[in-house]
């Protein structure tokens, strides 16, 4: 899922290049119908690969990290020297920059894509290679598998698989004998209760579009699966409104009527360093931060729980999607090597300690690290039943939502503006889907 850079600069900052000679791998061959054997004795063969990874630059020390271990293995099995470019633009630029690479020709050899929001997309472009009969694509698990196909292909690799609503604070919950509200009603007292120990209920960050966004996925999956079923249906046939979902503005009324000052000032960054230090006792934000909250204050306890939108509890549901997975076009100058390292990222052993360390969940049937305590809290509504798969919004209409949702937060747009801007912007999108 994710994260903005202002300037030009930080768009096209580089990772530094990965290149090993010498070492031992773990874990199963991951060639796969990658590179056949190892080349002959003497000078290895050289490879570099460019490896695109939008809003990911919070973790590049992992990935570097993980894609020197894929050298090393690479070399001792294949004799085959990989040097490794890593490019960390951010969230809300990264799927231009790669569309237009892809366009023109200047094609990252691995590339990172929302699996909800862009495989569809991506597919029709011809832009996502068929990984199907790739080793990894058998050890995905039943329920992330589905996600990252596409007409019965495995097109991507899942790195991020997210159950989230919001994040709040446990011990200040715990402290005040509160528990996650089931309703908005219950949430109307959580937050009056905070408020009336001087605690601030909600943390607001809107510096950034994408996170005011979330607003949309949260209100939209929460509301379709229970009183408003055919609203998306309705929405891509052109005869539908979000005046029909008018109350998605009831929750977001409350959080921002209740959270923290200078929300135009704090970004991503910012507001995990001030959730993680007790500004808030509650953030609409993914566990996907996690990692930047816990360097932070690693001792902080933080759940993860559905956030409820009006008075029916059955609409109270955890989102399950896919976010950041990774892919290779199918003109990738460097196919093989590519295909081993995306095997490779689901190594039998290896991956675990990836994905632990990412603080992702699990995606692998080979998968054995315990998940952590957030992540358990939210799986628990899951297993319940209380759970949606992240709704299919056009990507345009998400992004217009979270510059919607800014100037609604700064006054500049009702909610009428607000209603008429994401009806005409969902228009646009059909309107341009129709035409591919």
């Amino acid at each position: 899922m994710k994260k903005a850079l202002t300037t030009a600069a930080a768009i096209l900052m580089l990772g530094s290049t990965v290149a090993c000679s010498s070492g031992g791998g773990s874990g199963d061959n991951a060639g796969g119908s990658g590179a056949q054997g190892n080349q002959a004795a003497g000078a290895p063969k050289k490879v570099e690969l460019k490896i695109f990874l939008g809003g990911l630059d919070r973790f590049r020390d992992q990935f570097d990290k993980y894609f020197a271990q894929f050298a090393e293995k690479e070399k001792k099995e294949k004799n085959i020297e990989v040097s490794i470019n890593s490019e960390y633009p951010g969230a809300e630029n990264a799927p231009q920059i790669l569309k237009t690479r892809l366009a023109t020709g200047d094609v990252p050899d691995i590339f990172s894509i929302h699996a909800v929001n862009e495989i569809p997309d991506y597919y029709k472009a011809g832009y996502l290679s068929d990984l199907s009969s790739q080793p990894l694509a058998s050890k995905l698990s039943d329920g992330i598998k589905p996600i990252v196909s596409i007409d019965n292909k495995v097109v991507a690799v899942p790195m991020e698989s997210l159950e989230w609503g919001y994040l709040y604070n446990k011990k200040i919950f715990n402290d005040l004998g509160l528990k996650p509200p089931a309703t908005l009603s219950e949430m109307k007292a959580v937050t009056q209760k905070l408020k009336d120990n001087n605690v601030k209920p909600f943390l607001l960050s809107y510096k950034e579009g994408w996170i005011p966004q979330l607003f949309l996925s949260l209100t939209i999956g929460g509301l379709v699966n229970t009183s408003h079923k055919d609203f998306i249906d309705n929405m891509n046939k052109g005869q539908g409104s979000f005046a029909e979902i008018k109350e998605m503005f009831d929750i977001i009324d409350l959080v921002n009527a209740n959270g923290t000052d200078r929300a135009f000032e704090i970004g991503n960054d910012d507001g995990a360093a001030e959730f993680a230090s007790g500004k808030a006792a509650m953030w609409v934000q993914g566990p996907w931060d996690s990692d930047s909250i816990l360097k932070v204050n690693d001792k902080l306890d933080f759940g993860v729980a559905p956030l409820p939108i009006n008075d029916d509890p059955n609409a109270t549901m955890i989102n399950v999607s896919v976010s950041t997975s990774l892919a290779m076009a199918p003109n990738g100058k460097n196919k093989e090597v590519s295909l081993d390292l995306l095997n490779y990222i689901l190594d039998d052993q290896a991956s675990n300690e990836l994905y632990q360390s990412l603080k992702f969940n699990p995606v692998s049937k080979t998968h054995t690290f315990k998940p952590y305590p957030w992540v358990e809290e939210a799986s628990s509504y899951v297993s319940k039943g209380k759970s949606y798969k992240d709704p299919s919004i056009p990507s345009a209409v998400k992004d217009e939502g979270g510059k919607a949702l800014q100037a609604y937060f700064s006054k500049k747009m009702s909610k009428e503006d607000v209603i008429k801007d994401l009806d005409k912007t969902w228009k646009d999108a059909n309107a341009a889907a129709n035409k591919k």
